[in-house]
């Protein structure tokens, strides 16, 4: 008699066809359960400044998980953009993604976004982006009893991001940079901005309303998204607020570069759209040339835009950041 190695997935499937010709139906207790998650609210201090950090993770009673840092970007909050929940469209929100898979993940919304402070006065750019997540380190590891996390920033985030990995390389483990502008040369958004930069630089802040939110999805590729997202985009932020800060704009038309590829040496991955105007190939294959780490994916995908996570496609774009973040190490 020939051996049959064991087979949990073939046995799985016996037992079940077992059942069906038995006439017999699981009771919804022998079903998949939902997730259950844990939301925490956390609060920074910088100065004056209170910064708001939303906490997610599994209700399994698992401690010590890995910490998942998010960055946003120009135009939305941390929660608002990561932990989006849009009435009759399931599983937008990427945290819940993350946290399924095992991580403790945090959102920081920058001063004057979201729920920390705003109306400071101030145009919140790149650099002041960069001071609140490290006012925000000393909370997380409070909270988790970690020192060093994970990282993914997108857009303007992924820029505030590595200048963070920039200055303190010892607080990151992995580096994920989506929707990432290193030099801006030649794209068509960030051409477009450097046209209005004086308008940015006159005022702080800039107005925000349905359209303007409709617009990040629309203007690369309106077929890889849901109205219904930016729609419950613009509900959550615009609760909050009407505008969003101009400094991220203002640097990403005449101040880049502000991260130095040669200063990274952790393990880093680009994700790159198939369409975004905030950057080239071109630009984006030269500085993944230059990052000193060889544990480094460049990945592009089809179907997708600048905001990738939250658009028809974003579970492609979630692959690749699990790949990413699960490579097994060294021997």
């Amino acid at each position: 008699m020939t051996h049959q190695p064991h087979n949990p997935a073939r046995r799985a499937f016996v037992t079940g066809a077992a059942v069906a010709a038995a006439g017999v139906t699981l009771a919804p207790a022998a079903q998949a359960a939902e997730p259950k998650f844990i939301g925490e609210e956390h609060w920074a201090q910088k100065g004056d400044v209170k910064l708001y950090l939303w906490r997610k993770r599994l209700d399994d009673g698992v401690a010590n998980k890995p910490v998942f840092f998010i960055v946003h970007g120009s135009s939305f909050s941390g929660r608002g953009g990561y932990d989006l929940q849009v009435p009759g469209k399931p599983n937008y929100s990427f945290m819940e993604e993350f946290a399924r898979q095992g991580y403790d993940v945090w959102a920081l919304d920058h001063e004057n976004y979201g729920k920390s402070s705003r109306n400071t006065g101030v145009n919140s750019n790149i650099m002041t982006g960069v001071a609140d997540i490290e006012a925000a380190m000393p909370v997380v590891e409070k909270v988790t009893g970690q020192k060093v996390f994970k990282f993914m920033g997108q857009s303007s985030g992924a820029i505030r991001a590595g200048v963070f990995t920039m200055r303190h390389p010892e607080r990151v483990e992995r580096l994920i940079l989506d929707a990432f502008t290193w030099t801006g040369e030649g794209a068509p958004e960030i051409m477009r901005r450097r046209e209005q930069v004086e308008n940015y630089k006159a005022n702080t802040n800039r107005k925000m309303d349905l359209a303007s939110f409709m617009g990040i999805f629309t203007r690369d590729d309106p077929t890889t998204f849901e109205k219904e997202v930016p729609q419950a985009l613009a509900a959550y932020e615009m609760a909050l607020g009407d505008s969003a800060p101009s400094g991220s704009y203002i640097d990403m038309a005449i101040n880049m570069p502000m991260v130095d590829p040669a200063k990274i040496p952790c393990p880093v991955l680009i994700t790159r759209a198939e369409t975004d105007g905030n950057a080239t190939d071109a630009e984006l294959i030269e500085f993944f040339g230059k990052l000193p780490c060889k544990d480094k994916q460049f990945v592009m995908m089809r179907g997708i835009a600048h905001v990738a996570v939250l658009g028809l496609n974003r579970h492609r774009i979630w692959h690749a950041m699990s790949a990413f973040l699960t490579m097994p190490g060294l021997a």
